[in-house]
């Protein structure tokens, strides 16, 4: 296991397509609820909480051989959103694109012939981060970070937020990510006896009624 692909999988560069998603950041903007550094802050913790480790326990899950498709389903359980879930497989299909170009994998080629339309992004994390050696805990933080990374860069974007005031944001966030890492990943182990309902299944309707809310705007800055 080479830990440095962790730092590919994770870089912001990679080509995934999540720059193009706000993690519904541009809607909490418009609605008033992120307007500094520390909403940004409170909303990041809750969707760190929520959204963040479900994402996790997915891609933990997926790292250590859990059925992607029963992993798909508890995703889609998991999404009542039908503009979040269209968003997750749109970023599932080209983090797999991505994936298979850098890290050749029969498992990855048999996710994209199953679900040739996409799989949820979390499934299709981890499933590159087993093709690329590795373990379902750096699985579980990529996810984790992602959840937060990608509103406190939208952010940047939608309210000319300080760059530094962004990534201060992230860092006092750490050990809250370590703790929701640890969480994941423990539910995880736990899903491969117990089935897929061992994984948590925090909910955060704001951001479900958000984002079907965002879909339908005609001028978006972001897709989610």
């Amino acid at each position: 296991m080479s830990r440095a692909a962790l730092l590919v999988l994770a870089d912001g560069r990679f080509p995934a397509g999540g720059h193009a998603h706000s993690g519904g950041a541009e809607a909490a903007v418009k609605a008033g609820r992120i307007t500094g550094a520390e909403s940004l802050e409170s909303f990041c913790r809750g969707r760190l909480h929520t959204a963040g480790l479900v994402s996790s326990a997915l891609a933990a899950a997926a790292v250590l051989g859990v059925d992607p498709r029963q992993l798909d389903e508890a995703a889609d359980a998991r999404t009542p959103s039908p503009a979040l879930r269209l968003a997750a497989r749109k970023l599932g299909r080209q983090l797999l694109r991505a994936a298979r170009a850098t890290w050749p994998s029969p498992e990855l080629d048999a996710l994209a012939g199953q679900f040739p339309k996409g799989a949820h992004q979390p499934v299709v994390l981890g499933l590159t981060a087993r093709a690329a050696g590795l373990e379902p805990v750096d699985a579980a933080y990529c996810a984790a970070y992602e959840s937060v990374s990608g509103p406190a860069s939208a952010t940047v974007r939608l309210l000319s937020l300080d760059p530094f005031d962004a990534t201060a944001v992230l860092a006092r966030l750490a050990a809250e990510l370590d703790r929701v890492a640890t969480q994941a990943v423990e539910a995880a182990r736990r899903a491969l006896h117990e089935g897929t309902d061992a994984l948590p299944a925090a909910s955060a309707p704001l951001l479900e009624i958000a984002a079907e809310l965002h879909a339908a705007w005609p001028v978006r800055l972001f897709a989610s």
